[in-house]
């Protein structure tokens, strides 16, 4: 009689203990628990003939931008895939912002964590990196990040938390309290609910595809607009789709705009995209910041030249209605850097024209259509 077969059984190895597990979700949790919604804020425009501008502002994060979100989201995404141990050297490839976010939530978590950034990154945010215990590896240029995340990442036996591939999947889009729920439950008293229009940046594509595909799952009739740095290839691609990187001198507008074009940056989800020069970008920020009382940093501002753009259009044709955009992150960051008069002029950056222009529009909430016009197509800014 032939013996019966036997099943063979074991264990992987390499998953982490679940105990463990267990207690870095829970902490995460606790965290998100702790930390209120980010505020909705009306900025006043006069004369707006029935057009609300709004900002939510992001710098009010624990870690102070709008890459909290995603931070937290990536780090749960890492530990439910087993990717994320009690004993991983975290590593990430990132301008500045979502390394600030990773590091914080690493430290609450007892892991190593390696950022990589470029050379060029504001010095602020190097300095936050290390307060919460991070370590910075910088690169000359910025289009190197990626490989050498992923070779530190390697060496040391890590894991390439890889923001611009996972950003647009490790967000529950659904709903789930993310930034586009959040938006629209913020609007519910609003007089006008529903905005016409959300801006955004792009620089993973994570905050834009949430919010795109959020906006088709609820049937909004909301639409989405991409503002993006003039040297960006986001917008490039989207006039073109056979390009698919740029090349040059690049935006000195941190967070947002890329050379390359990202996984996570889903063209199909965009239905509208304005193009940006950095002038204008940190002109508009310190308008904003003189209105509202708080500093703001540059990629805000792109939002808002953008947003500025569409209210002139609306206001144009006699259309009523409400523009929603993002305060990404303070302008505290940027004190060495955008905020320093000497750091612009040495690169060639009119801050003033553009801040002008900005502080114009927002005090008579409608600018002549051929300012809209010269808005939109960035004439007179250098």
């Amino acid at each position: 009689m032939s013996a019966s077969p036997r099943s063979v059984v074991g264990t992987a190895g390499t998953a982490p203990d679940r105990s463990w597990l267990s207690d870095a979700l829970s902490i995460i949790a606790a965290e998100a628990g702790r930390s209120a919604d980010t505020h909705l804020l009306r900025v006043p425009l006069g004369g707006s003939a029935g057009i609300d501008l709004y900002v939510k502002d992001e710098s009010t994060h624990p870690t102070g931008s709008l890459k909290h979100r995603l931070a937290r989201s990536l780090f749960l995404y890492g530990l439910c895939n087993g990717w994320i141990g009690p004993h991983t050297t975290v590593v990430e490839a990132s301008s500045g912002s979502t390394a600030v976010s990773e590091a914080y939530f690493a430290l609450m978590l007892g892991l190593p964590f390696v950022a990589v950034m470029p050379a060029s990154t504001a010095p602020e945010k190097v300095a936050e990196i290390a307060a919460y215990g991070g370590r910075c590896h910088f690169v000359d240029h910025p289009g190197a990040v990626y490989a050498e995340a992923a070779r530190i990442a390697e060496e040391t036996g890590g894991h390439y938390m890889d923001q611009f591939t996972h950003a647009e999947r490790a967000t529950d889009w659904r709903g789930n309290n993310n930034i586009a729920q959040s938006i629209f439950e913020q609007m519910v008293w609003e007089r006008h609910p529903i905005p016409t229009w959300i801006v955004v940046g792009a620089g993973t594509g994570g905050t834009s595809a949430t919010i795109g595909r959020y906006l088709r799952y609820r049937g909004h009739d909301t639409r989405l607009c991409l503002a993006d740095p003039e040297a960006s290839v986001f917008h490039r691609h989207l006039a073109d789709p056979q390009v698919t990187g740029s090349s040059g001198a690049g935006s000195v507008i941190e967070g947002i705009g890329r050379a390359r074009l990202e996984p996570s940056f889903l063209p199909s989800l965009i239905d509208r995209w304005i193009a940006v020069p950095d002038a204008a970008s940190l002109g508009a920020a310190q308008a904003l910041a003189a209105v509202l009382g708080r500093s703001c940093g540059g990629s805000t501002g792109t939002n808002l030249w953008a947003a500025a753009t569409l209210i002139a259009e609306m206001a144009a044709s006699g259309r009523t209605g409400s523009v929603v955009t993002l305060l990404c992150d303070s302008g505290e960051r940027y004190r060495s850097t955008h905020l320093d008069a000497a750091w612009t002029r040495a690169r060639g950056l009119d801050v003033e024209g553009p801040r002008e222009a900005m502080a114009a529009f927002l005090q008579k909430g409608v600018p002549p259509v051929e300012t809209a016009r010269r808005v939109e197509a960035g004439k007179g800014i250098r």
